[in-house]
Protein backbone atom coordinates (compact mmCIF):
# COMPACT_ATOMS: atom_id res chain seq x y z
CA UNK A 1 0.00 0.00 0.00
CA UNK A 2 1.02 3.58 -0.44
CA UNK A 3 2.68 5.26 2.48
CA UNK A 4 0.16 6.60 4.94
CA UNK A 5 -2.75 4.67 3.41
CA UNK A 6 -4.26 2.42 6.03
CA UNK A 7 -7.54 0.58 5.79
CA UNK A 8 -9.67 -0.33 8.72
CA UNK A 9 -10.61 -3.97 9.16
CA UNK A 10 -14.07 -3.23 7.77
CA UNK A 11 -12.66 -1.53 4.67
CA UNK A 12 -10.13 -4.32 4.14
CA UNK A 13 -12.94 -6.90 4.21
CA UNK A 14 -14.87 -4.92 1.59
CA UNK A 15 -11.83 -4.76 -0.68
CA UNK A 16 -11.14 -8.48 -0.22
CA UNK A 17 -14.75 -9.40 -1.06
CA UNK A 18 -14.53 -7.28 -4.21
CA UNK A 19 -11.47 -9.16 -5.42
CA UNK A 20 -12.94 -12.51 -4.39
CA UNK A 21 -15.95 -11.81 -6.61
CA UNK A 22 -14.25 -10.01 -9.52
CA UNK A 23 -15.18 -12.80 -11.96
CA UNK A 24 -18.88 -12.49 -11.17
CA UNK A 25 -18.70 -8.71 -11.30
CA UNK A 26 -17.00 -8.81 -14.72
CA UNK A 27 -19.52 -11.33 -16.04
CA UNK A 28 -22.39 -9.15 -14.84
CA UNK A 29 -20.80 -6.08 -16.45
CA UNK A 30 -20.41 -7.88 -19.78
CA UNK A 31 -24.02 -9.07 -19.64
CA UNK A 32 -25.21 -5.50 -19.08
CA UNK A 33 -23.06 -4.25 -21.96
CA UNK A 34 -24.56 -6.86 -24.31
CA UNK A 35 -28.07 -5.81 -23.31
CA UNK A 36 -27.25 -2.13 -23.76
CA UNK A 37 -25.67 -2.76 -27.17
CA UNK A 38 -28.83 -4.41 -28.45
CA UNK A 39 -30.93 -1.36 -27.58
CA UNK A 40 -28.38 1.41 -28.27
CA UNK A 41 -29.58 3.86 -30.88
CA UNK A 42 -26.72 6.30 -31.43
CA UNK A 43 -23.27 5.50 -32.78
CA UNK A 44 -21.69 7.47 -29.96
CA UNK A 45 -23.38 5.24 -27.37
CA UNK A 46 -22.35 2.11 -29.29
CA UNK A 47 -18.72 3.27 -29.39
CA UNK A 48 -18.77 3.98 -25.65
CA UNK A 49 -20.22 0.54 -24.93
CA UNK A 50 -17.60 -1.22 -27.05
CA UNK A 51 -14.85 0.64 -25.16
CA UNK A 52 -16.36 -0.60 -21.90
CA UNK A 53 -16.56 -4.09 -23.39
CA UNK A 54 -12.88 -3.93 -24.29
CA UNK A 55 -11.95 -3.18 -20.67
CA UNK A 56 -14.23 -5.89 -19.31
CA UNK A 57 -12.98 -8.45 -21.83
CA UNK A 58 -9.42 -7.75 -20.74
CA UNK A 59 -10.42 -8.93 -17.27
CA UNK A 60 -12.56 -11.85 -18.45
CA UNK A 61 -10.15 -13.15 -21.10
CA UNK A 62 -6.66 -12.40 -19.77
CA UNK A 63 -4.97 -14.69 -22.34
CA UNK A 64 -6.58 -12.63 -25.09
CA UNK A 65 -7.69 -15.57 -27.19
CA UNK A 66 -11.22 -14.53 -28.17
CA UNK A 67 -11.37 -10.88 -27.14
CA UNK A 68 -9.45 -9.39 -30.12
CA UNK A 69 -11.67 -11.16 -32.66
CA UNK A 70 -14.84 -10.03 -30.90
CA UNK A 71 -13.64 -6.44 -30.64
CA UNK A 72 -12.44 -6.33 -34.22
CA UNK A 73 -15.72 -7.61 -35.64
CA UNK A 74 -17.90 -5.67 -33.16
CA UNK A 75 -20.40 -8.51 -33.43
CA UNK A 76 -22.90 -8.39 -30.59
CA UNK A 77 -23.91 -12.01 -31.12
CA UNK A 78 -20.34 -13.26 -30.70
CA UNK A 79 -19.95 -11.14 -27.56
CA UNK A 80 -23.20 -12.58 -26.22
CA UNK A 81 -21.98 -16.10 -27.03
CA UNK A 82 -18.74 -15.48 -25.19
CA UNK A 83 -20.63 -14.19 -22.16
CA UNK A 84 -22.89 -17.24 -22.17
CA UNK A 85 -19.84 -19.55 -22.29
CA UNK A 86 -18.34 -17.69 -19.35
CA UNK A 87 -21.56 -17.99 -17.37
CA UNK A 88 -21.73 -21.73 -18.15
CA UNK A 89 -18.30 -22.16 -16.58
CA UNK A 90 -19.50 -20.53 -13.34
Amino acid sequence: MAKGQHLSNHQRKIVNRYYDNIDSITLNTLSEIVSDLYVAESEKKVDTLWKRAEKALAKADPEGKRAPAILESRDIASLAGFVSKLSAKK
